[in-house]
């Protein structure tokens, strides 16, 4: 795939990776880049305790460059769908902007489905725009 293909195909951002990166002790970074089990070590360990967290400051730009392959673009925003699940998840925002008005107001009524919703949209999100791009036709 070439460069200009690359950059057509932008579906994640390197400020919004880097602004994660400063609660990447908690693995967000790792999750928004589709790197659910890493990020999850990294939940649960304070980022390879600091280390690993280092470390991905200077692997952010591979991060990305490797989600803008494996994911498509499209109409729904994967900069915004999480930035909404990051700081939002809890009140379904995320959910309501990818058109899932019901998960969305039930997750706004129990906390994110008890943070148990939250928790599965931090492993799922970016396959769940994938299929919802997939589904509208626009890649084959």
């Amino acid at each position: 795939m070439s460069h200009t293909a690359v950059a057509a195909n932008d579906t994640h951002s390197k400020v919004v990776g880097y602004l994660l990166w400063v609660f990447g002790f908690t693995g967000a970074h790792r999750f928004y880049y589709g790197k659910p089990i890493t990020g999850t070590i990294w939940f649960f360990t304070l980022g390879l305790l600091g280390i690993g967290w280092l470390i991905d400051f200077f692997l952010i730009p591979l991060m990305d460059r490797q989600a803008d392959l494996r994911f498509q673009a499209g109409p729904t925003s994967y900069t915004l769908a999480w930035i909404l699940l990051t700081f939002l998840g809890v009140f379904g925002l995320h959910r309501m902007y990818m058109g899932k008005w019901l998960t969305g107001l039930l997750y706004l009524v129990t906390g994110g489905l008890f943070l148990l919703g939250v928790l599965y949209d931090f492993w799922t999100l970016n396959d769940q725009i994938s299929m919802k791009h997939a589904r509208r036709g626009l890649f084959g």
